[in-house]
């Protein structure tokens, strides 16, 4: 999971605010601090702060949109402005982008997160992969370049 995550980087997080309405905000900083703990930076991220604050549970969905496959993770957020903490979540953002804060998240439960194409099919995921790149009009040559 731990290399998923580092190669697709967007997920979705839910959170929910006091007055019971959800929030679904995506985050492109997610990363690994441990076996049962990830983060991500608060860069623009108010209302997901704020929710998080009143109520810490959120779920986090990382899904392939080529592979069709992912994970929902859920567990608690804390925000932190842990040093060591903002310099992890900071690492890799192509950008300068201010880093306010992070929000350090205890998992409690990750499930897999699988298109109907495999659960009624026997498609390959090379397959599904290229089934899906040419539905998006997305193609790479063989040194990886998009063409």
């Amino acid at each position: 999971m731990r290399a998923f995550i580092e190669y697709q980087r967007l997920c979705y997080v839910a959170t929910v605010g006091p007055d019971g309405e959800p929030n679904l905000s995506p985050k492109g900083s997610l990363k690994v601090l441990s076996e049962h703990e990830l983060a991500f930076a608060d860069m623009a991220s108010p209302r997901t702060v704020a929710n998080l604050r009143t109520n810490p549970r959120l779920e986090i969905n990382l899904v392939d949109p080529f592979l069709r496959r992912g994970y929902r993770i859920k567990g608690t957020g804390r925000v932190v402005d842990d040093p060591e903490v903002l310099a992890v979540v900071g690492q890799g953002l192509g950008h300068d982008y201010p880093v306010r804060a992070a929000v350090r998240i205890a998992v409690t439960e990750v499930r897999p997160v699988d298109s109907p194409v495999y659960l009624f099919t026997d498609t390959p995921s090379d397959q599904v992969h290229a089934m899906w790149q040419d539905n998006y009009g997305y193609h790479r040559d063989p040194e990886g370049r998009e063409v």
